[in-house]
């Protein structure tokens, strides 16, 4: 069928080019009345739903159009792409594999992506080590190489492929970031000067937040401090002029859980989810040390640590695209309405996802994605017998830790110092309310505790568990395993205290931050 023939179909296309999504559904909708099952209009559908973030509607319309042209790549390629972003891995990486091509670098990183979600390290490193030899002129490919050579702990091979990719951009910021983030003196002056003229040139609005954030770590660590909170400051103001982001709806939403999520609602509601045991979710902020506990635990024979999975957001996007088309608007409400069989199905799918990155048959696993403290009550209405500890550091020193941090843009929160205080703040608020109405079902470990007596609040958190201690956990700086967090120099050396109080040289400045925290910011 030509654009001739369908003139309803080349004005939704013009429509979804000009970004005007109602009038583009709209007009291939009344298209596919006059041609029913034209997998054209149903993969325009697709594309709409999937720029509007319906994503699981898109995979539908997707799947529809690829039925009736299963030939046409540009659908298999954007079905692939939803599967991606649902976090429908295996899936995902099937249709990506068919579309791989020597002559495709991007598609390669794709799949690599992938592959390193899937616990697949050194099958993704081989991927993106042939790539950049085919392509040595690519940047991103060289990006992608130092990120996964840094998670295998090869930090000096993953410094000098930041700094292929850094040569052949110089106002890459994401690179630069790459190696500031590293948990030791790498910068030298002649790369601060480097910086700084890259940050006059750069073109490119998604290099500069990471510029900046890279040249405040270089200038902390020369002691440069005001400078230093300048260029973390700016990095912020970055992100967060790019986002509508509403720090009032995370209070909202604790403050509505507290109001639903009672103890005798919970009871209520405890014969529903899936029964495994196996999961242990950590739950924390972000940089509160859940990294190390993890490689503790991971060290123990009968846990496998699998990292950040991110497969409870991904199915939280998708309960609330259901949940939205029924006029629910809120997480708790839509949590809280579950029935008992869409908890147990969407335990069983958690638990079918993490199947495909488990390597071994250990009774327990760690799954300890970051934002697993705010979507523990779905956790508990899902896997009830699934265990959360929730590892709580100082608040100055968090949410500084936080706010200094180039972090993509699911940590909006962190952008402001007002805005991440407040995070801090509800995010101790629900955990004390899981604790009136769940008592000891959250296990907790102060960070501070745990580095200055590990062996006596380890043996007392395996107890918790129920988990027979094992001495190996002493010695987790000794394992090898890949780890995909920003502090994977840090899990790879014995404990130290060189994160504590890294907040104070910029006390003068953190105004908002204290006012946010109120009484947790402490003296």
């Amino acid at each position: 069928m030509t654009v001739i023939a369908a003139p309803l179909l080349a004005r939704a296309e013009q429509a979804f080019r000009a970004e005007r999504h109602d009038q583009a559904a709209g007009l291939a909708v009344n298209h596919l009345r006059q041609h029913p099952g034209d997998p054209r209009g149903l993969s325009l559908l697709g594309s709409v739903a999937a720029a509007t973030g319906a994503l699981f509607q898109a995979e539908t319309f997707f799947r529809q159009a690829l039925s009736r042209d299963r030939a046409n790549r540009e659908i298999l390629l954007n079905l692939a792409r939803v599967l991606n972003q649902q976090e429908k891995l295996p899936e995902a990486l099937a249709i990506f594999e068919t579309l791989r091509s020597p002559s495709d670098p991007a598609t390669e990183v794709i799949v690599s992506l992938i592959l390193d979600k899937l616990g697949r390290n050194e099958d993704a490193r081989q991927i993106l080590e042939a790539a950049t030899q085919r392509n040595p002129e690519r940047a991103n490919l060289w990006l992608a190489y130092a990120h996964n050579l840094r998670s295998a702990g090869e930090t000096q091979a993953a410094i000098d492929a930041y700094r292929r990719a850094i040569a052949l951009t110089p106002d890459l910021g994401d690179a630069w970031w790459g190696i500031g983030s590293i948990k030791s003196k790498v910068f030298g002056p002649e790369d601060i000067a480097a910086m700084e003229t890259a940050l006059d040139q750069a073109v490119d609005v998604n290099n500069v937040a990471p510029l900046h954030f890279a040249l405040g770590r270089a200038l902390q660590t020369e002691g440069r401090y005001a400078d230093a909170f300048h260029h973390f400051q700016e990095a912020n103001a970055i992100f967060e002029r790019s986002l509508d982001y509403d720090a009032g709806q995370l209070s909202r939403e604790v403050e509505e859980s507290e109001r639903l999520f009672t103890a005798e609602f919970l009871a209520s509601t405890a014969g529903g989810g899936d029964p495994s045991s196996g999961p242990i979710f950590i739950a924390s902020l972000p940089r509160s040390g859940s990294t190390l506990l993890e490689q503790m635990l991971g060290s123990h024979p009968d846990i496998e640590p699998l990292g950040e999975l991110p497969h409870i957001p991904a199915l939280l996007r998708t309960l609330m695209e259901g949940a939205t088309r029924a006029g629910i608007r809120s997480v708790p409400e839509a949590v809280a309405t579950m029935s008992e069989s869409d908890r147990i199905g969407m335990g069983r799918e958690y638990l079918r996802r993490v199947a495909a990155h488990r390597r071994t048959d250990r009774p327990w696993f760690v799954d300890k994605m970051p934002h697993n403290w705010s979507n523990a009550l779905l956790i508990r209405q899902i896997l009830p017998n699934a265990q959360i500890i929730d590892i709580r550091r100082d608040a100055m020193t968090c949410c500084w830790s936080n706010f200094s941090h180039s972090f993509s843009r699911a940590h909006s929160s962190s952008f402001t110092l007002a805005g991440i205080g407040r995070a801090y703040v509800d995010y101790v608020r629900l955990m004390d309310h899981l604790d009136k109405v769940i008592p000891g079902w959250i296990k907790h470990v102060a960070y501070d505790e745990l580095i200055e007596r590990p062996e006596p609040v380890l043996r007392a958190l395996f107890e918790q568990l129920g988990i027979g201690f094992d001495e190996a956990v002493l010695r987790f700086h000794e394992s090898k395993r890949e780890v995909r967090t920003p502090s994977v120099e840090q899990v790879r050396r014995p404990l130290n205290r060189e994160g504590v109080g890294t907040w104070r040289p910029y006390a003068q400045w953190l105004g908002p931050l204290r006012d946010a925290l109120g009484p947790f910011a402490g003296d």
